[in-house]
């Protein structure tokens, strides 16, 4: 018989996510994933100037906004035919790639690794073997000493003995499978609270090219921000230094801090690269950060270092084989979601996909459901008259196929291409673990391609895009904007076009019908959507669901302490804010109300 394990609001994501899942001797069984918010953004767009469509989707999501921002515009100029001049890609370029390096660090550090590191465990740590641990992982972060841990360890035990432990409130500080050591979880606290500081360096770049943070400032054609060396508001050679600053105290601490960390942790726990592999399938158009108004296919006026890994697919697992990215073959299903489409639910492609709802699920207010064995499962809304639908995310395909995105897609398809830097990164980290390649598929495997493509993008920001923008304002390049197309009597009557960009959690796309110069139909597709969505018409389990109960071993050891279970979601750092635009009910056999 079955048990059944509700965990809904997963906690330290963006949005609302409920998974639910069925255990046996210890192991999963059977997962669902359930998307418990409705956005409706697309919706909003409609009949609105496409112009300032970046504006709303921008707000989609806290996190990641810029990200959508970009994707919008380049789906715009894509439509009307706008191409941005050099500098403008540049600053987008160094605008987002601030952001991933954001995204990752933040998701490392206050998302993910306190499903490794016991915080409270801290408390009782040596400072001086604390130092020493950071030194034994090769860790030179300049916060590595014994003043910093003395005080980090001081602050954690004044919290423990108060009995409030503040942020750290809520974990699962009593699960045996916390394995550090006192001294390496000390560290990982210090350097968890050094990142919050970190966050300042990034943050402002964003602010010198965006005007502000979230949601910084974008413009169809380029960007919003003027260059004047001897004006001070606008971006200048002061704030040009400041930047140089900036990007070389991001790359000091993904190098010396974040890197380290991530390869101690995981070596730590070795077990998770055999733990938590989803669907074996990968899209990528490029490196993180790659940037593609139109299709990925045909080469861009100024293409970036982090386009020379091509768009490409990779079939069950099959590394030797890249199959060419074809963008007419992604589709949406509606098959579990309450979304339909007009006519039938079968899949769309994205230009012509609706976000229409259709909710069927539980009405409020909610009353207590009773599981008591494996036949009478209830998913969201269930009952004998249940039609399947149990989420508000869409089960976005390729070729009919569910598709990995985000950082082990990315990574793999950079080796599969023979990127030089990548296999570099990679061929180390593997021959340090004693892995493969094969088990960057895996809940360790996600979090150590993040901290693989964090470093890439730092070293790429300093060494190669900050330095030509210097170059190009050096010689007198300071145009941002394109303005041939911004006039909608420039326009034809109607376009389409969409944008595709890899961002954190995966490749990013929107799509764009504009007719009378007015916005008819809108559709995102992003990383989330790919990964969390139901199970589609032929059954298909989204990643979520494949990482959980793909092979039915994956371990749950206490149901009311469901750790496995948030290391292997948080590892892919959900944000269902973007994918849709523990329950306590009475009487269950289990029941979780904190994650």
């Amino acid at each position: 018989m079955a048990d059944r394990v509700v965990i809904d609001p997963i906690t330290r994501i963006e949005g609302h996510l409920r998974i639910e899942l069925e255990t046996e001797g210890g192991k999963i069984t059977d997962a669902w994933s359930s998307t418990t918010q409705f956005r409706g953004l697309e919706e909003i767009l409609k009949g609105r100037d496409p112009r300032d469509a970046w504006a709303f989707v921008n707000r989609i999501c806290g996190v990641c906004t810029g990200t959508h921002a970009t994707t919008s515009v380049m789906a715009v100029e894509d439509a009307i035919g706008s191409q941005p001049p050099e500098q403008a890609m540049l600053i987008r370029d160094m605008v987002l790639s601030t952001t991933d390096i954001h995204d990752h660090v933040v998701h490392f550090y206050h998302l993910h690794a306190l499903d490794f590191v016991n915080a409270a465990n801290a408390a009782s740590a040596d400072p001086q073997k604390a130092v020493d641990f950071a030194k034994s992982i090769g860790s030179t972060w300049r916060g590595n000493n014994l003043t910093r841990m003395t005080e980090v360890r001081d602050t954690v035990k004044n919290l423990v003995e108060s009995g409030q432990l503040s942020i750290f409130t809520n974990g699962y500080w009593g699960h045996a499978d916390y394995r550090l050591p006192p001294e390496a979880d000390l560290m990982a606290v210090a350097h968890y609270l050094d990142a919050l500081e970190f966050q300042r360096s990034m943050i402002r770049i964003v602010t010198v090219f965006g005007g502000k943070n979230p949601h910084p400032h974008f413009l169809v054609g380029g960007m919003a921000c003027t260059i004047d060396q001897n004006k001070s508001e606008t971006v200048n050679q002061v704030q040009v230094s400041h930047i140089q600053q900036w990007i070389n105290e991001i790359h000091e601490f993904v190098a010396t801090c974040y890197v380290p960390d991530a390869m101690a942790i995981v070596g730590v726990y070795k077990d998770y690269f055999d733990i938590g592999a989803a669907n074996p399938n990968y899209l990528a158009v490029g490196l993180g950060g790659a940037m593609y108004s139109g299709d990925p296919n045909i080469e861009p006026k100024f293409p970036s270092s982090k386009m020379t890994v091509k768009p490409g697919v990779i079939f069950d697992d099959d590394f030797s084989t890249v199959h060419p990215f074809d963008p007419a073959k992604i589709t949406e299903s509606v098959n579990s979601t309450w979304l339909s489409y007009s006519g039938s639910d079968k899949e769309l492609p994205p230009l012509e996909g609706e976000t229409t709802m259709a909710y069927s699920g539980p009405k409020p207010p909610y009353e207590g459901k009773t599981f008591p064995d494996a036949d009478s499962v209830l998913l969201v809304g269930r009952d004998d008259n249940w039609d399947g639908k149990y989420t508000w995310c869409k089960e976005p395909m390729y070729d009919g196929k569910r598709m990995q995105v985000g950082p082990v897609a990315r990574v793999i398809m950079a080796y599969a291409q023979g990127h030089p830097r990548m296999t570099e990164i990679v061929d180390g980290a593997v021959a340090t673990l004693g892995i493969t390649l094969g088990q960057m598929n895996s809940t360790a495997g996600r979090a150590l391609a993040r901290a693989a493509e964090c470093l890439l993008t730092a070293e790429l920001m300093k060494d190669e895009v900050f330095p030509t923008f210097v170059q190009n304002l050096r010689e007198g390049n300071y145009d941002v904007f394109d303005a041939s197309k911004w006039e909608p009597s420039s326009w034809p009557k109607e376009a389409s076009g969409f944008g595709m960009l890899e961002v954190a959690r995966g490749m990013l796309s929107h799509w764009v019908t504009i007719k009378d110069r007015k916005i008819a139909n809108y559709q995102c597709v992003v990383p989330t959507t790919w990964l969390g969505g139901g199970r589609d018409e032929s059954g298909q389990m989204s990643p979520f669901e494949h990482s959980l109960a793909g092979n039915k071993e994956h371990p749950l050891a206490d149901p009311t302490q469901p750790l496995e279970v948030l290391r292997t979601i948080h590892s892919f750092d959900p944000c269902m804010s973007c994918a849709v635009h523990v329950l306590d009910d009475e009487g269950n056999v289990l029941q979780v109300a904190q994650s």
